[in-house]
């Protein structure tokens, strides 16, 4: 039995992504969708789905596509058990690790100084009832 395709309407429901950076990312080589219709519209099965829900949190977080595709390229080289290159793409994926660690901490640092920011212009000037 084959694995069950759905559309890129299926996909962009199920990742909150849309039809556009879903497209960007396969020109891109990101992804690639794993059938077409007759009619060539794009068909995509659940790893595909998987590999768009993983990338997608680096976007916020300032990672560039080229980093995407390091790190799709790190897991699918460890994904294969005979690959030559495991240890180095095990590195890879703990230095994306690692740089996503260091760029939530200064997005929660940003966030506090926003907070404070705002609770100071609260007290500089009060709601007015």
């Amino acid at each position: 039995m084959s694995e069950p395709h759905v559309h890129i309407g299926e996909v962009v429901t199920r990742t909150g992504l849309s039809h556009r950076t879903i497209r960007y990312y396969e020109e891109m080589g990101l992804l690639t969708p794993s059938a077409r219709t007759e009619g060539g519209f794009r068909l995509y099965d659940e790893a595909g789905i998987e590999r768009l829900l993983l990338i997608k949190p680096m976007k916020p977080l300032g990672f560039s596509v080229e980093q995407m595709r390091h790190l799709l390229d790190a897991l699918d080289t460890l994904a294969d058990p005979g690959s030559p290159g495991s240890a180095a793409a095990r590195a890879q994926v703990d230095a994306i690790h690692d740089e996503a660690l260091t760029r939530v901490a200064e997005l929660k640092e940003a966030t506090a100084r926003a907070e404070a920011f705002t609770d100071q212009l609260k007290l500089i000037s009060p709601p007015m009832s």
